[in-house]
């Protein structure tokens, strides 16, 4: 059995905003919004956080689990302080995505999927992020998209972020 996990009054407050947008008899319609407001606090979406979405939409945990798992915008496992998503589709490919891959992956030292010994960042790859006269695109934290992403724009989002997350 899961146990909960106690999430934050701000956190609380906006599920319950987001709840508010459904009628009664539908706020399971706002698990995506729980979902990413949750993950906003704890920085993934653990077996725990699940667990307390699910009792609050008053729904089946293993239906909050399948969105969870669907979505490639929830971390079902930890991540670093930045994760950094590159699309690999097609027409990234062709402008230069794997380049731009190549030269995270060889800066950071890490693979797709693996997260720098300091924790600071995960890359991920990333399908279509609809960007494609901008390629290589990637996206920081599914917050923020990057377009363009030469090496030199590569190493200054990386300086800027390592500044962010050192001064945090």
């Amino acid at each position: 059995m899961t146990t909960t996990i106690a999430l934050s009054e701000k956190t609380l407050a906006d599920i319950a905003r987001n709840v508010a947008k459904y009628p009664p008899e539908h706020k399971q319609s706002a698990v995506m919004a729980a979902l990413i407001a949750a993950q906003t606090e704890v920085g993934w979406v653990s077996p725990e956080v699940i667990e307390t979405i699910a009792q609050i939409l008053e729904m089946p945990t293993i239906a909050v689990d399948e969105v969870a798992t669907f979505y490639n915008m929830y971390d079902t496992k930890p991540v670093g302080k930045y994760k950094l998503v590159i699309c690999t589709n097609l027409p990234c490919q062709l402008k230069h995505g794997e380049t731009a891959a190549s030269h995270l992956k060889k800066t950071l030292g890490i693979g797709y999927n693996e997260t720098t010994s300091c924790g600071m960042f995960t890359l991920k790859e990333g399908e279509c992020m609809g960007a494609c006269g901008d390629s290589p695109v990637m996206l920081v934290n599914n917050k923020r998209m990057c377009s363009l992403m030469s090496n030199e724009k590569i190493d200054a989002l990386l300086t800027e972020l390592r500044a962010e997350g050192n001064a945090a």
